[in-house]
């Protein structure tokens, strides 16, 4: 049986009793088409997700070492609560303006790359001619054939030269300047779901050691957790990228902690 997608047997004539010839039915075979995986990049999946997942981690770790930093200078509660609640908003208005501030310097670079791009297509004749030559000679870096290459670069100078030019040559998707706003908001937020836990957590419990232990476990569990969502986003191991999270969180804490009990007013 032939591997096309339709096959046919075809018309078959044979002998009757009677000596007539009878045709046989038309019998069409169908194969089932080939099925192929649609499989995702990792480097494509929600990049906003695994970057909110970073910023709440950062958030997380902050504020529990500042909380577990005061905490080793002083027993006080209420010192401790308003350590973590003095590190959140400002390490979230920090988290804010600093994205804003570097989203807007990215944003305006490309609007300033793009504008060159659309004065030199306005030079004339000569000028959008060494603009169509450049533009062939990336695809031919990027295995075209010389002919290939130019058909599809006048195609697409053809369309929207600018938009061609910004793309290949630039790698700028017009459609997809990033927005500061957005960038700053998001960032503000993942800082605070981070450093609310701690907060939640150990900020209300009145005996020292206890207070300690709850915050503490408590930033563990959230740092095993954000390693894991970030690793799955990845594409990597969730037990290394866990492991990776928590271990760098431990170490600031103790660190912020020895600290704090070396300099503390009231060591407990």
């Amino acid at each position: 049986m032939s591997s096309v997608s339709e096959q046919t047997e075809g018309r078959e004539r044979r002998d009757s009793p009677t000596g007539g010839d009878l045709e046989e039915p038309l019998v069409v075979v169908h194969e089932a088409a080939p099925e192929f995986d649609e499989h995702i990049h990792y480097s494509h999946r929600a990049p906003w997700l695994r970057a909110f997942v970073l910023g709440a981690n950062d958030g997380l770790v902050s504020v529990s070492s500042i909380m577990l930093g005061v905490a080793g200078g002083s027993s006080e509660l209420k010192i401790m609560r308003l350590a973590g609640v003095a590190g959140w908003i400002a390490g979230a208005l920090s988290m804010a303006c600093g994205e804003y501030i570097s989203v807007s310097s990215q944003r305006d670079t490309e609007a300033a790359d793009v504008e060159k791009e659309r004065r030199e297509q306005e030079k004339g004749p000569a000028a959008r001619a060494h603009e169509l030559e450049e533009l062939t000679q990336i695809y031919c870096n990027r295995g075209l054939s010389p002919d290939l290459a130019r058909q599809v670069a006048e195609e697409l100078t053809e369309k929207d030269a600018v938009r061609a030019h910004a793309r290949d040559e630039l790698g700028i998707d017009i459609d997809e300047l990033a927005n500061p706003w957005q960038a700053a908001i998001v960032s503000c937020l993942a800082f605070t779901l981070g450093a609310i836990i701690p907060i939640l957590a150990g900020g209300f419990i009145a005996d020292y050691k206890t207070r300690l232990y709850v915050t503490s476990a408590a930033a563990t569990g959230g740092l095993a957790l954000f390693g894991l969502i970030g690793a799955a986003l990845g594409g990597a191991d969730v037990t290394v990228g866990a492991s990776r999270v928590v271990i760098g969180g431990w170490l600031a804490m103790a660190a912020t902690f020895g600290i704090g009990n070396l300099f503390g007013v009231d060591p407990a």
